[in-house]
């Protein structure tokens, strides 16, 4: 278990509520252990919220979309601070969820088998 910001329960929560459609698409796939894993989904750690979180593989899986366009340094900040706690880091296109589950779902599997 990893310490985290008390103050971003709250909109872990609330993300999980408000969830774009490619967080939403690719939970349904996660969320069934399909890929033999438990994920968590909106998991605070540190200051910052995982899209998708699997503390058995200490992986974090991360969608990428216009919001983060104009983030470039936040979001290597990020990965760096997770990539000190021995968090694997996946980053995906929101794109590519939504056009090509298939093969991101063989993707995702093939980093959780090499963890």
């Amino acid at each position: 278990m990893y310490s985290y910001n008390k103050q971003l329960k709250s909109l872990s929560r609330a993300n999980r509520k408000a969830g774009n459609l490619s967080e939403v698409l690719l939970w349904q796939e996660l969320q069934k252990s399909k890929l033999g894993v438990r994920f968590t989904r909106q998991k605070p750690i540190g200051n910052y919220i995982a899209d998708f979180y699997c503390r058995e593989k200490k992986m974090v899986i991360e969608i990428d979309g216009w919001s983060h366009d104009d983030k470039y340094e936040y979001d290597k900040e990020r990965d760096e601070y997770m990539k000190s706690l021995g968090i694997h880091v996946l980053r995906i296109s929101d794109k590519d969820v939504k056009q090509d589950m298939s093969n991101i779902l063989i993707w995702i599997k093939h980093n959780i088998d090499n963890l």
